[in-house]
């Protein structure tokens, strides 16, 4: 009898691409997503995969009475919780929506949890919890900082809030997975981040240049001390990031209190050499224009993975060029995302 996972977010970009690593590992998938940012194709994607199917839940986090029916119908084993809003700028604009979807959202889901006896949890926390840290590579062990916006505040609050929980109940065994910056696709080239609107990330922005959907890209400022100039971050292959997943999930069966991840590659690339790393695996010329720094961006970012290497047995697989030859081969194949 395999494991039944409950994955909420599954839809979503990050959710989708570890469904299907599950699914391929012989887990039992519930999804749960509202899909205010995800679309339900990715999960028939999914299936065309690997021939196996996610049973999918529409339906929201914060509805308490559906968690418990969800909890009560099924044996679920553990949750891998991706269900939240992300994008830094909108969360400036609604920083209440943020922390309703996130906090109050999370704090749902973990009641539901307990009421059901319930207690593995793995959490999408974020690289911004570590605010602005004074060196790098980055470290598990570092402070947490300031976040610079409600996005970054609301994973923080969600981290703290699951360690208040783990020292009230010795049952909890939760990861807390801070990831770098995830990008490309599946290899298949069938699922892929397909954001609304502008992108607010910078590999789908250039990949949406590269197709013609949008103009050109802008680049944040070019006076920051890195390589040349521009922001410099750890990107991360969303496959390997789901893998990084499993190999948390199985981690923590059977212990208690909380573990922290750093997800990354420990290789910072520059805005630059991303475009140029784009342009030779699409054969695409991205326009791109230089414009003033954005407010709470630091100039350098990377992962100090060696945690996850001794703990989980994970280590980052896919490199540059594979992060750019998915992208395109997913964008290329679905310019519209998975809306035709």
């Amino acid at each position: 009898m395999s494991e039944t996972i409950l994955v909420t977010g599954g839809a979503g970009y990050i959710g989708s691409h570890t469904t299907l690593a599950l699914l391929e590992a012989g887990y039992q998938v519930v999804v749960l997503d509202n899909l205010c940012n995800s679309s339900p194709e990715s999960l028939h994607r999914v299936e065309k995969i690997c021939g196996k199917q996610a049973e999918f839940i529409q339906g929201d986090i914060r509805d308490r009475v559906l968690l418990d029916e969800v909890f009560a119908s099924r044996s679920i084993s553990a949750v891998l919780h991706f269900a939240g809003l992300k994008a830094v700028g909108e969360s400036v604009a609604k920083p209440l929506d943020y922390y309703e979807n996130n906090v109050a959202g999370s704090v749902t889901l973990c009641q539901a949890m307990a009421a059901a006896g319930v207690y593995r949890l793995v959490f999408s926390s974020s690289a911004t919890v570590y605010g602005e840290p004074t060196q790098m590579p980055i470290r598990e062990d570092f402070p947490t900082g300031i976040p610079t916006n409600p996005y970054g505040r609301s994973k923080l609050m969600v981290e703290e809030l699951l360690q208040d929980l783990a020292r009230s109940e010795p049952r909890w065994s939760i990861a807390l997975l801070r990831y770098f910056n995830p990008v490309g696709a599946h290899s298949s080239g069938l699922i892929g981040e397909d954001p609304n609107g502008i992108p607010n990330n910078l590999l789908p922005y250039i990949s949406q240049v590269a197709i013609g959907k949008l103009k050109q890209l802008s680049v944040f400022g070019n006076d920051y001390p890195t390589v040349d100039g521009t922001g410099v971050r750890d990107y991360i292959h969303v496959e390997d990031l789901a893998d990084g997943h499993l190999k948390a999930l199985q981690t923590i069966a059977g212990d208690s209190g909380v573990k922290v991840w750093n997800l990354g590659t420990g290789q910072g690339y520059s805005v630059l050499e991303m475009l140029k790393a784009f342009e030779a695996a699409s054969g695409q010329a991205v326009p791109f224009q230089i414009v003033p720094r954005r407010p709470g961006d630091i100039a350098e970012c990377w992962a100090d993975p060696a945690k996850a290497a001794t703990e989980l047995g994970w280590k980052a697989e896919r490199g540059l060029d594979q992060m750019m030859s998915d992208t395109w081969r997913w964008q290329s194949a679905n310019p519209q995302g998975y809306s035709k």
